[in-house]
């Protein structure tokens, strides 16, 4: 996957460095463990998606690999005097669903959903796809991903982040903390990412979802007959439209399960 890179982490303070910034809980990450997690604004929205894979001398990051400087440079300004070390590491990041992950190492379950299978970290195995394969595949559980919550334009919890393991309400401070557990704890989630299905080529990407004449939402990534949208969740009952196309709202199974001891 050339679109992802890893920052290494190391040193005695990397633990409690890192706890006090991301949405993750970070003190009991173990080893050959991932989690995934955000770096946010201090206003609570997004700017760097990431996955934290424990190791026995610290802790990779897996970031976009066209963003993995500037988060190296936000990571030094926050470190003051932390005893922690941040470098890039070129071991190659690879992911494999469809099957069992080799056991010879290097290979951890994504945390997310169990059907987007594992990811790899310098691991060994032979090339049978391509990064947009892998897209398809996350498209079509209805998973949202980087191209769809951008940089600075969304909050965590509307991009599904609760849902994904991807924030822990109990770890304590981290930025943006006040306003993702705010939204959480009102039920204030007007908006969330689903996917969406569609005939053909369908709409483009930033098209506006109607239902009827009000905006319902925007269609975000996507390709030939499905793509993921921002929604308002009170307007999706009914027909919806976007730049001439009928779109079909869908709600995947591990969003409907994760939903419902407390429907938005």
């Amino acid at each position: 996957m050339p679109g992802r890179a890893l920052i290494a982490l190391s040193g005695e303070d990397w633990r409690s460095f890192l706890q006090g910034l991301i949405t993750q809980d970070v003190e009991t990450l173990a080893p050959g463990e991932a989690r995934f997690a955000a770096l946010l604004t201090p206003q609570g929205k997004l700017m760097y998606d990431l996955f934290m894979v424990g190791r026995p001398d610290g802790a990779w990051l897996e970031v976009e690999a066209d963003r993995r400087e500037a988060l190296i440079q936000r990571l030094a300004m926050y470190r003051l005097r932390a005893k922690v070390q941040i470098a890039a590491d070129d071991a190659p990041v690879s992911a494999l669903w469809g099957g069992e992950a080799p056991s010879d190492g290097g290979w951890v379950a994504d945390p997310r959903l169990p059907a987007l299978g594992h990811r790899g970290y310098g691991a060994a195995a032979p090339v049978t796809a391509e990064e947009a394969d892998y897209d398809a595949h996350r498209l079509d559980l209805g998973v949202p991903g980087p191209a769809d919550w951008g940089f600075e334009e969304t909050y965590p919890i509307e991009a599904n982040f609760d849902l994904l393991g991807g924030i822990d309400f109990k770890k304590g401070c981290f930025i943006g903390q006040e306003t993702t557990s705010r939204m959480k704890r009102r039920g204030q989630i007007k908006t969330r990412m689903l996917p969406i299905s569609f005939e053909g080529e369908g709409p483009a990407p930033g098209a506006e979802i109607l239902a009827g004449t009000l905006r319902a939402g925007e269609v975000l990534s996507g390709r030939d007959g499905r793509a993921m949208a921002s929604l308002r969740l009170d307007r999706i009952a009914g027909d919806l439209t976007a730049d001439g196309w009928e779109v079909r709202v869908e709600r995947p199974d591990w969003m409907a399960q994760a939903l419902a001891p407390s429907q938005d």
